[in-house]
């Protein structure tokens, strides 16, 4: 067996990431680092890696928690920062100064703040189904924290699974994407969902400068075209593309299209 790439981003954290680079051996390709969302790995990015590898060097983490790396205990002190830290440190580690920053859900919202908060790293920005700045629900963390420990994360995922995917993505994949969220450990997403789940960017958003691109879908149940138009606009060098269907997890019911529309968006505005 090969043995997965680890970075040792620290004392309590083994980061397993994946690279893909299929250009021509005698280029210097960019560098397009993918952040997935809550309860994923990096390969919920399968259906993009063809088409961006070929063009791009693709660097796919696992976040601290999820995947293949460490699990986080419960009591663990979630900050965006951390997260941004770890990504940061496994860019310095690659030797990758600068990139195109793309994510999607809750890894949208990590992305965000990253480019605000990291201006010098980001060449571009991609946002795909993510929430609202500052996302509403969070009196419901109990509830879901009973449900994470009584029923499990699989039930979780399995409950919630329509409204992310929508009513065009077929059985058979649902049923592959309830199993692999149902995989994350119960620690980490107890953890995670009361922090990370609702933190508050609306701060970090306008200060965002590099060009950025917004997907989102005309029927998500995440935030309306109108909620998400508003905070996209706060963006001064920002564009957004409105798919139609009604899954919020448009990066996995549409990835094709998504990413095609990314690599064309880096054509067109990521010189420099």
């Amino acid at each position: 067996m090969i043995p997965m790439p680890t970075f040792e981003a620290s004392p309590d954290l083994r980061m397993h990431y994946l690279v893909d680079d299929f250009t021509d051996p005698w280029i210097r390709p960019e560098t397009i680092l993918l952040l997935h969302g809550n309860a994923e790995s990096s390969l919920a990015w399968y259906a993009w890696v063809p088409l961006l590898a070929r063009r791009f060097r693709v660097v796919r983490p696992d976040m601290r928690g999820y995947g293949a790396s460490t699990p986080m205990p419960r009591d663990f002190k979630w900050t965006l920062d951390v997260i941004i830290d770890d990504y940061a440190g496994l860019m310095d580690a690659l030797g990758v100064q600068r990139f195109h920053l793309v994510a999607a859900k809750i890894g949208g919202v990590v992305a965000r703040a990253f480019a605000a908060r990291r201006p010098e790293r980001v060449k571009t920005l991609t946002v795909i189904g993510s929430p609202p700045p500052l996302r509403k629900g969070a009196e419901r963390i109990p509830a879901l924290t009973e449900e994470f420990e009584t029923r499990g994360v699989e039930h979780w995922a399995r409950r919630t699974m329509a409204g992310r995917l929508g009513d065009r993505f077929p059985a058979e994949g649902v049923e592959w994407w309830i199993k692999f969220m149902g995989r994350t450990p119960l620690s980490t997403l107890v953890g995670f969902n009361a922090t990370i789940n609702y933190s508050d960017i609306r701060a970090d958003v306008p200060k965002i400068g590099c060009p950025t691109l917004v997907i989102t879908t005309d029927e998500s149940g995440l935030a309306s075209v109108e909620e998400t138009r508003a905070w996209q606009q706060t963006i001064r060098d920002s564009e957004l593309l409105v798919l139609p269907g009604n899954s919020y997890h448009v990066a996995a019911s549409d990835a094709e299209r998504c990413a095609r529309a990314t690599l064309d968006f880096i054509a067109r505005r990521g010189a420099g």
